[in-house]
């Protein structure tokens, strides 16, 4: 497997309900791969028991947790500007998009890409049980605007799986001021305005 150090990084707030499960698939992922790896996992102000469930994992994964909750954004920066991998990807809690994914966002990084995201519009097949039909058009609305105003070339900000190199990330999020919603947004501008090369790859997707 690529010596590179892999970092994942998973934001969580409240996610006490499905979290132990989430990592158990990612560590047996990353075992049967012999990837070098780190996980890390950032509280975000958990107000059920997500921390006691993530502490059942030590020493295998890193935990930060903080409180209050701050948002996903600053979730991601706070994981991202802690992890020590050469690649470094964020993914969200539920693996809605499943952790044999990142393979597609290592081989664009390691063929040249600073930043990598994984997209449900190149390929709508791969989205494999869909949200609610009104979630979905409130996205692909949102999707289009920021394709037309912010992002031309970007088919789909808001999946919630993305890799980066160190530099990359060490670029970007220091530079970050957005904690919520539209952080993703702000990543890939930044990353634009850097003169990043940002790639994009199909991605399966679940809706949980």
């Amino acid at each position: 497997m690529d010596e590179k150090l892999i970092s994942l990084i998973i934001p969580v707030y409240n996610e006490e309900e499905r979290i132990s499960r989430s990592l158990e698939k990612v560590l047996d992922f990353f075992r049967m791969h012999n990837f070098r790896y780190e996980i890390v996992v950032v509280d975000d102000g958990s107000t059920d028991n997500t921390l006691a469930e993530l502490e059942k994992f030590s020493p295998e994964i890193n935990v930060i947790s903080y409180k209050p909750n701050r948002g996903k954004g600053a979730a991601v920066r706070t994981g991202m500007l802690s992890a020590k991998g050469d690649i470094r990807v964020f993914s969200d809690a539920d693996l809605s998009t499943p952790i044999h994914e990142i393979f597609k966002l290592i081989e664009k990084i390691n063929l040249g890409a600073d930043v990598c995201i994984g997209s449900r519009a190149i390929d709508p097949s791969l989205i494999k049980m869909h949200q609610p039909f009104y979630r979905e058009f409130m996205g692909k609305t949102f999707n289009k605007f920021v394709k037309a105003f912010v992002m031309k070339g970007i088919d789909d900000t808001q999946c919630g799986f993305k890799g980066f190199t160190s530099k990359a990330a060490e670029l970007i999020f220091p530079k970050t001021k957005i904690d919520g919603f539209s952080f993703d947004v702000e990543i890939l501008y930044l990353a634009k305005k850097l003169g990043l090369r940002i790639e994009q790859v199909p991605v399966e997707w679940y809706n949980d």
